[in-house]
């Protein structure tokens, strides 16, 4: 057994970096290691992180860097170099021995302060296209870690280790298809659709997924909206769509996932971890202001798996949703091969491996 540790993890900022953060931390604690989650101040972090009473978190404020010539580099800098200190007085209190970046410049000042101090330090990226804060953040690491063998060509520099994405505890085992819809007043027989556009926004998109399932009655839609976009698409929705279920924001993923034949989501990298690990097949309709494209990159590697299908939303309309949910759901041999496909890309040992790489401290 390795001697326990003390490991830091930097995972705030969107839920695709929190999640995989907190399966690290369910890991380590399973292997005896003490564990100290670093999270940004946004509200999002807050709402996600509450149900996770088990683990200890900090708050750090998120340091986001804009373009290199930029007059806000000055600001910038101050700033990064406040929080870094922060985070320094953190990791001294907890004597960490070990510093895991989940990506995003949330991860950037825990990170260098591990560095100056003598802790080994690692970050985590997800996506086919790395982030420019996890490009930067590399430099102050022993190992990167990777998500996605595509990655690695961004790293020529870097020690790297091809780790998977961490999967959340809960979300790797379901409950039955049937508790599930009971406690989500869901028909365990339909079809069902989950709809989710994920923490940077999809109003377009709520709006043509419910203009298409206007046209669809046969088949049930778990549709997550955020809580900003909740009430308008609760109007539009109207009061005669019984199979069409809102949902502000869900805590209990894998009841969700547990009833879900296909996804219509976001390609953030943390939910295709997700459906891959668990075989759900999926449209994918990235968020078209994503860094890089990177979304359009990640949705890329799951077509040409044949285990989704890509549509731009520019390109998106209600009868295209229409035909694609109709083709997919309605040919159980096409459902099932994406299925299969979807779950040959899950790596379902991406949080033990990470916590590998952290023991060799």
């Amino acid at each position: 057994m390795e001697s326990k540790k003390k490991v830091v993890i930097a995972c705030g900022g969107t839920g695709g970096h929190l999640f995989p953060g907190v399966a690290v931390a369910q890991e380590m604690k399973c292997r005896g290691h003490d564990v100290r989650l670093l999270i940004s101040e946004k509200k999002v972090d807050a709402e996600a992180s509450a149900k996770y009473g088990d683990l200890a978190f900090d708050t750090v404020p998120a340091v986001a860097k804009p373009a290199t010539l930029s007059p806000k580099m000055i600001p910038f800098l101050w700033k990064l170099w406040k929080t870094t200190n922060q985070c320094k007085a953190l990791l001294k209190e907890f004597g960490a021995d070990a510093v895991v970046g989940m990506g995003g410049f949330t991860s950037l000042p825990p990170v260098v302060a591990g560095k100056k101090m003598g802790a080994r330090t690692f970050v985590h990226d997800s996506n086919a296209v790395p982030g420019r804060a996890n490009r930067l953040t590399a430099r102050w690491c022993d190992k990167v870690l990777l998500g996605m063998e595509a990655a690695r060509q961004f790293f020529p520099n870097s020690e790297v280790e091809i780790t998977g994405t961490p999967v959340r505890e809960e979300i790797q085992q379901l409950p039955s298809r049937e508790e599930a819809a009971k406690k989500l007043g869901l028909d365990p027989e339909l079809k069902t659709v989950l709809v989710m556009g994920g923490s940077q926004g999809a109003k377009q998109l709520n709006s043509l997924v419910v203009e298409a399932s206007k046209a669809m009655p046969e088949v049930q839609f778990v549709h997550i909206t955020g809580n900003f976009d909740y009430d308008r698409v609760k109007a539009e929705l109207g009061d005669n769509c019984p199979t069409h279920h809102l949902i502000k924001f869900c805590d209990d993923m894998a009841s969700v996932y547990a009833v879900s034949d296909l996804a219509l989501i976001r390609s953030g990298a943390s939910s295709l971890s997700e459906i891959s690990y668990l075989g759900i097949a999926s449209i994918l309709v990235p968020y078209p202001y994503a860094a890089d494209d990177h979304q359009t990159k990640n949705a890329e590697v799951f077509v040409e798996a044949d285990a989704a299908v890509l549509r731009q939303e520019a390109d998106l309309d209600a009868g295209v949703l229409v035909a694609d949910v109709t083709a997919i759901l309605g040919d159980t041999e096409r459902l099932v091969n994406m299925s299969s496909a979807s779950a040959a890309l899950g790596v379902k040992d991406a949080a033990t491996r990470v916590c590998a790489e952290v023991e060799k401290v």
